[in-house]
């Protein structure tokens, strides 16, 4: 089929050209040195093969990490630590680092409506970088 045949064909006529690359023209994909430019998603995460491990081994090494952390926690404990005290500093991390964001949040805005960056701003308003 030719052009004048599709454009006939798709109802376009002279109202819409198609065009076809040029000898030498750049491709959409562009060359690789790898033979598959499309290849499936490999994850960075490797995956413990499980299968070669018995669910007794499994369950030892569950009961042996269990033992460790209540170890931990006991070690915790007889420093002085509180559960009730320690959910109420991740309570409180959690609430300043939701404050933090709004910070960062406003200041990339004034950047962007003084047209510097942020960086200046730390300076302007008295904030050192490691903030």
């Amino acid at each position: 089929m030719n052009t004048e045949q599709s454009a006939e064909v798709h109802g376009c006529h002279n109202e819409c050209s198609v065009s076809t690359p040029e000898k030498g023209a750049q491709k959409r994909t562009p060359s690789s040195k790898f033979k598959k430019v499309n290849s499936n998603f490999k994850s960075p995460l490797t995956v413990r093969e499980s299968a070669n491990v018995s669910p007794a081994e499994e369950l030892a090494e569950l009961e042996r990490r269990r033992e460790q952390l209540d170890a931990e926690i006991a070690q915790l404990e007889a420093e002085g630590c509180r559960v009730e005290e320690l959910e109420h500093h991740i309570d409180m991390l959690h609430e300043y680092n939701d404050i933090k964001d709004i910070g960062q949040s406003l200041l990339g805005r004034i950047a962007a409506v003084r047209g510097t960056t942020t960086r200046d701003l730390y300076s302007h308003f008295g904030l050192e970088l490691d903030d």
